[in-house]
């Protein structure tokens, strides 16, 4: 992309670009700590609620002194927005209640956004990335996280003439993860509770990596940002590892187990007994592709590329990704390029709160790795005709009916706070997206 080069050009001018951070928890730091070794590269504010425990992430992640004394700390990042003075804003809080907040602040006064808050993305991403179109802004996925990651593996193969079958990541999985809670999180993870809370880690964003709500959060910003579809009745989460990808990930009249070409899908590191699966992808990303023509099949097979059977379908696959550290890629394309590394493109993937357990009227749902509902994938259009309650929104809201086990919850279900910015976007969005014209 030749970031680089457009970056210390930059640098040598004196003219950084300026970067406005809200919220300096793990994804932030991750991102800080790249900071002071990248020339050009300038964080002028970070807004957090906590503005000195920011200062003391800063330090932790090796900020000198100086730097710390030429940043600007505040509490307010819609007043951080309204200011002026940076070229980026960065949503890292985690939160989509405030994150919607946020990114329609940034778009109102002409910054580009990069959401690391995918939480939010999924809520109401379609509609906010549409207004920032509009209004001549970047909006932007988090390069480094695995759903830019996988949009960008999706871009190559497009780009190369290969029709892409699937595409998704890694996660360790097993059906009894959906039940997991807070309480029980860290016995999957190997860790004393006491050994976590050492460690600065919260139980409940934990829990939401392994109950599958952060992967059906994942795969819904994939499929919205790429055109790919869920699948019908939510993830299978497959056990495949690298070598297995094209085999398992191809469709069921080839063989698979896709429902069609063109599908996201998280696959697993672990097999249903619990067996680890050889050469595991549960850090990276993948997508499966298939041969155009004869010629790019043998192509396949004389260049050492893993195949199913029919030596048709392929996959490429990235291992690892960096979180937070790889940050900065989006940041300077937006700022240098004004190109997204990855962006919403419609709605076509969901995440609908799931009950845990057999929930009762009156009871307080307390969102995604809680105790009380995980977030299921569904397809857009699903979700909408069911009216299901969007996991980004189940957090301290009031049960009015009883919900079996495994069953979705409902917007008629909740008592939900009309006046609530972020309830009032969303409905937005489902309005939007339930016109003819918006469904691609």
């Amino acid at each position: 992309m030749y970031i680089y080069q457009e970056l210390a050009a930059r640098a040598a001018a004196g003219k950084p670009v300026r970067v406005g951070l809200i919220g300096a928890g793990k994804f932030g730091s991750m991102f800080l700590s790249q900071v002071p070794t990248t020339p050009g590269l300038e964080v002028a504010v970070i807004a957090d609620l906590n503005p000195d425990g920011a200062k003391k992430a800063c330090r932790n992640v090796g900020w000198p002194d100086d730097l710390i004394a030429k940043t600007k700390f505040v509490d307010d990042a819609m007043a951080m927005m309204q200011a002026g003075g940076v070229d980026v804003v960065v949503e890292a809080t985690g939160n989509p209640v405030v994150g919607l907040v946020h990114a329609r602040e940034a778009i109102r006064n002409g910054i580009h956004i990069v959401m690391v808050n995918v939480e939010a993305d999924v809520l109401a991403g379609g509609l906010l990335a549409e207004e920032a179109r509009k209004a001549g802004v970047v909006y932007s996925m988090a390069y480094g996280d695995q759903p830019a990651l996988t949009c960008e593996l999706v871009e190559w193969a497009r780009a190369t003439g290969f029709e892409v079958i699937a595409a998704g990541k890694g996660t360790k999985y097993l059906p009894s993860y959906h039940a997991s809670t807070p309480d029980t999180v860290w016995d999957h993870y190997g860790l004393t509770p006491e050994q976590a809370a050492a460690a600065g880690m919260n139980s409940q964003m934990f829990n939401s990596f392994l109950d599958g709500t952060k992967s059906a959060l994942e795969m819904a910003a994939i499929a919205n940002g790429t055109g790919l579809t869920p699948p019908s009745a939510g993830l299978n989460f497959p056990a495949a590892g690298m070598d297995d990808l094209a085999h398992v990930l191809r469709p069921v009249a080839d063989g698979g187990m896709l429902e069609h070409k063109g599908q996201v899908e998280v696959v697993s590191s672990l097999e249903r007994d619990g067996r680890p699966v050889f050469k595991d992808l549960r850090w990276g990303v993948y997508v499966v592709i298939e041969a155009p023509n004869d010629y790019a099949a043998a192509c396949f097979r004389q260049y050492g590329m893993n195949t199913d059977a029919s030596g048709r379908y392929s996959a490429m696959f990235k291992p690892f990704h960096l979180i937070g550290l790889e940050l900065n890629i989006s940041i300077l394309s937006a700022a240098l390029l004004n190109k997204p590394t990855g962006s919403t493109l419609g709605f076509r993937g969901d995440v609908v709160a799931t009950a845990k357990r057999d929930l009762k009227a009156g009871e307080m749902l307390d969102g995604e790795g809680g105790f009380t509902v995980w977030g299921k994938l569904y397809p857009a259009e699903k979700s909408l005709e069911l009216g299901g309650l969007p996991i980004g929104l189940a957090h301290k809201v009031k049960l009015k009916a009883d919900i079996p086990a495994n069953q979705p919850v409902r917007w008629q279900d909740v008592e939900a706070d009309e006046t609530l910015d972020a309830v009032k976007i969303r409905r937005e969005m489902e309005a939007h997206f339930r016109l003819p014209v918006a469904a691609e």
